[in-house]
């Protein structure tokens, strides 16, 4: 060895910049939620102070993302479990997945795929949903006696759900907002709280 460093290659550099700027797109998408969730928050009853300290915030940051994304009265926002849109059962199956690969220690066949779409490397799309689903489905197989037996159920009721073609019309709020929201109350369900 020369001592000489060696150079970095214009593969290697373009390999950097994608992920920094993946992690740059998830933290922007994050902030778009998060400034989402202050007015669904807001919507249901909830004063500054109260989504601040949630949050993490200033009284006066809430106040800003308020009235800077105030496009007039927040739609009531249902919070049941059971609602059949496809973002609202995505983000069911998000929950699942993750409470899988809680309970299995990360060796879930999910695991990767869900750090994937967590750090915004992927996105929801039907194909990404699909191999989701797939990875669910064979974790349940196979930790089948590792997993409490509500896990197969909520699965069989959320694949049931995507299977059927959308209904009515979809709700007001963001398909982001709507598996953020489903996602937490599907953990929660699984956790029993």
């Amino acid at each position: 060895m020369d001592g000489a460093p060696e150079a970095l290659t214009e593969e290697q550099a373009e390999r950097m910049l994608t992920e920094i700027n993946e992690v740059i797109r998830a933290g922007e998408e994050m902030r778009a939620l998060r400034a989402e969730m202050i007015q669904v928050f807001a919507g249901l009853g909830w004063t500054q102070d109260t989504i601040a300290r949630l949050a993490g915030m200033s009284q006066p940051a809430v106040s800003k993302q308020m009235t800077k994304h105030r496009d007039g009265p927040a739609a009531p926002l249902e919070l049941t479990l059971d609602q059949p849109d496809a973002h609202w059962l995505e983000g069911r199956l998000w929950g699942l997945a993750e409470e899988i690969s809680e309970l299995l220690d990360g060796a879930a066949h999910c695991t990767r795929h869900l750090d994937a779409l967590s750090r915004g490397r992927k996105r929801f799309t039907p194909q990404t949903v699909d191999a989701l689903r797939r990875l669910v489905e064979a974790d349940l197989r196979a930790g089948a006696t590792d997993l409490p037996t509500g896990f197969r159920a909520a699965y069989d009721v959320i694949s049931r759900g995507l299977d059927l073609p959308a209904r009515g019309e979809p709700p007001a709020t963001s398909a982001s907002v709507r598996r953020a929201l489903a996602r937490r109350l599907q953990r929660d369900r699984l956790r029993g709280d």
